[in-house]
């Protein structure tokens, strides 16, 4: 499909965006100097208790009960640019489809250059494969920062080299080890060999100051982004979700953590693992909600 606007890059298939998160405009294209949600409906690896594929719209449903304005980050969406574009057609068993489709999607951007900020929400971990190795493809020297309850570092899981218990040490075989990083924090369950993995690459940090501080020193022109899988909250406070583990962080601490990222270079993000049907009180999509809403706005393309 031919791009008639420099600043304006279409998708070449249909989405569906009628179901758009408030105060956000319905768009087919991707426009620089903006902000953008796109839908990646997959739970096909989900190992423990499914239903993640509904996350996107579910997010979407509980935005209508949220303002536009962060008292958190003093920012309003109202003076932002933030396009909704639907989600990605849903092939429930063809992971490889969707991936290709993602690829699609985003294969005439420039990120960089076009200053294009996208936050996908999925769907189960094993998504984010995509949209982290575009933005690393774009930002030679990418800071990745994974906030989760889970290594997801294992070579392969059930058989399946692309599970979202394996999605971060597909990512890390890619990554340039010279200029690129990745940090973990508010990991809490694995293997044994996963968490010998960390330390010997020094990736994990084991508490929100060391975390806090580490992400404070990173060079404030160096680009970063977050893989947010939600279970890194705890389930005390996030239930709604395919993997719980005790322990986790509270959204005063994420907060924490994302007013620092809104100082930085914060160039992208994927918020994924709500399963909403898990948390019939809906408490866990508005959670959810709000999380996205303050990521949006730390973004600030």
């Amino acid at each position: 499909m031919k791009n008639l606007n420099k600043n304006s890059y279409p998708i070449p298939f249909a989405m569906d965006p009628s179901r758009p998160f408030f105060a956000t405009k319905v768009a087919d294209h991707f426009y620089a100097n903006s902000i953008h949600l796109l839908g990646f409906c997959y739970d096909g690896t989900t190992s423990f208790r499914p239903g993640s594929r509904f996350g996107p719209d579910a997010i979407r449903d509980a935005a209508f009960g949220l303002e536009t304005y962060s008292p958190y980050l003093e920012k309003d969406m109202e003076d932002f640019s933030i396009y909704d574009l639907g989600n990605i057609p849903f092939y429930p068993s063809r992971q490889d489809i969707l991936h290709d489709l993602f690829a699609q999607a985003t294969e005439s951007l420039n990120l960089k250059e076009n200053n294009i900020r996208i936050v996908t929400l999925g769907g189960e971990h094993s998504i984010s494969y995509s949209p982290i190795t575009l933005h690393m493809r774009h930002y030679p020297d990418l800071v990745i920062l994974h906030l989760d309850a889970h290594t997801d570092l294992r070579k392969e899981f059930m058989d399946d080299p692309l599970s979202h218990a394996s999605v971060i040490y597909r990512v890390w075989e890619k990554m340039n080890h010279q200029s690129q990083e990745l940090i973990q924090y508010g990991i809490r369950s694995g293997q044994k060999t996963e968490f010998d993995f960390m330390k010997q690459n020094k990736t994990l940090r084991t508490s929100l100051d060391t975390l806090i501080a580490d992400v404070q020193k990173i060079p404030d022109g160096r680009p970063i982004y977050l893989t947010l899988d939600l279970d890194f909250f705890d389930p005390g406070y996030f239930p709604g979700t395919g993997t719980p583990e005790a322990g986790g962080e509270n959204f005063g601490n994420f907060m924490k953590i994302l007013k620092i990222l809104d100082k930085k270079n914060f160039v992208g993000a994927d918020v994924v693992e709500l399963a909403p049907h898990l948390d019939a009180s809906h408490n866990s999509s508005c959670f959810a909600a709000k999380v996205t809403r303050e990521i949006m706005l730390a973004l600030k393309p």
